[in-house]
């Protein structure tokens, strides 16, 4: 069979020239979330794609550096992120994780795609040979610190049938946990296990970790830490168990503790094209479900994940709500789940992007 990665492979792409647009927004996880568009421009087309590396100060440089990169040509996609891997897209800086490498060529690759798939007059969706279908999503949330549950309440009162995916923190009181299972609303739980040393870090309490699988039982928990206490807790659940932190790549699948039944698969994660595309395909001839994650996207990087989704895993709870639901107050006039797909005619993209 052709797989997935070879159906575009070979997509010729020309690129004339190319541009940085900075966003910025205030999240509703406390902190200002910076993001760039990446614009390829060839033909008298675009292409975009989005770099969501956390540190605010390597988006600033880059803006300063502005379009340094040599990237005009004629290329194939392939031989396009085969060029880009061999780039440092991080010139002259020392970075906190190494991983920022992987998104901001996940911002490249993804906008090589739109912009490849633009030039042929073709949609991602028909160069694959499938149909995106209504999306399911969950809103990924914390409750703050101490936590309250007026975060999740008052999305509720404008949106009734969200889902969610909650982090739970050491303030998760009684009444609080009480409270969140009365809602009914919560599909998934992410424990941040693979997080030491970062700001979400919660640590691992093997009380919390009992508290919070006693209330939701058949909520799916995400990036647990496997102490032996915690390991021995979570046994029964094994099939609820998934992963999100760890996965990089087939090869970080492969080598999880057991065998997952579903992944978190995070296209900006894989940072690669063919990467991303690779770990579809083997998840499905091995029968392992995924869901997509996000990044806190800004721009057209969410509609892309969320078409994604759309074509490969669309009935699963997928963190790829629309950006809308990420500030305090979330508009009205979001979409609901399953979200209806509007793929674009051509490229990599929502027909309305950026994504509401």
């Amino acid at each position: 069979m052709t797989s997935t990665w070879e159906r575009l492979a070979d997509l010729p792409l020309r690129i004339d020239d190319y541009a940085l647009e900075p966003l910025r927004m205030n999240v509703s996880s406390g902190f200002e979330r910076l993001s760039t568009v990446i614009r390829l421009r060839g033909g008298g087309m675009d292409g975009v794609g989005e770099d969501v590396t956390y540190e605010a100060e390597e988006h600033e440089a880059a803006w300063k550096a502005g379009p340094s990169l040599p990237l005009a040509g004629t290329w194939t996609i392939a031989s396009f992120a085969e060029h880009v891997g061999g780039l440092d897209l991080f010139p002259g800086r020392a970075l906190e994780r190494d991983v920022y490498r992987r998104y901001r060529r996940w911002g490249y690759e993804s906008a090589a795609l739109d912009l490849a798939l633009s030039q042929a007059g073709l949609p991602l969706h028909e160069a694959l040979g499938r149909e995106p279908q209504p999306m399911t999503f969950v809103v990924s949330l914390r409750l703050g610190e101490p936590a309250s549950l007026e975060p999740l309440q008052q999305r509720l009162a404008n949106y009734p049938s969200l889902r969610f995916k909650l982090d739970p923190t050491p303030t998760w009181t009684d009444e609080v946990v009480a409270g969140l299972v009365a809602t009914g609303a919560v599909d998934s739980v992410d424990f941040k296990g693979h997080y030491e040393g970062a700001v979400v870090d919660v640590g691992a309490d093997p009380d919390l970790y009992r508290r919070v699988v006693e209330a939701f039982p058949d909520a799916w928990y995400e990036d647990p830490r496997l102490t032996p206490e915690i390991d021995a807790l979570l046994e029964p659940y094994r099939d609820q168990i998934t992963w999100d932190a760890p996965i990089h790549s087939i090869a970080d699948i492969e080598a999880l503790p057991f065998a997952p039944r579903m992944v978190n698969v995070k296209p900006s994660r894989f940072g690669s094209l063919q990467g991303l595309f690779d770990a579809y395909d083997w998840l499905a001839a091995r029968d392992i479900g995924a869901y997509g994650g996000g990044q806190f996207e800004l721009g057209p990087g969410r509609g892309q994940i969320q078409l994604l989704a759309s074509i490969f895993h669309p009935t699963t709870p997928n963190d790829v709500s629309p950006s809308g639901f990420h500030v305090d107050d979330p508009p009205a006039g979001l979409p609901t789940s399953p979200m209806a797909p509007r793929p674009s005619a051509t490229g990599l993209r929502w027909a309305d992007r950026p994504q509401a």
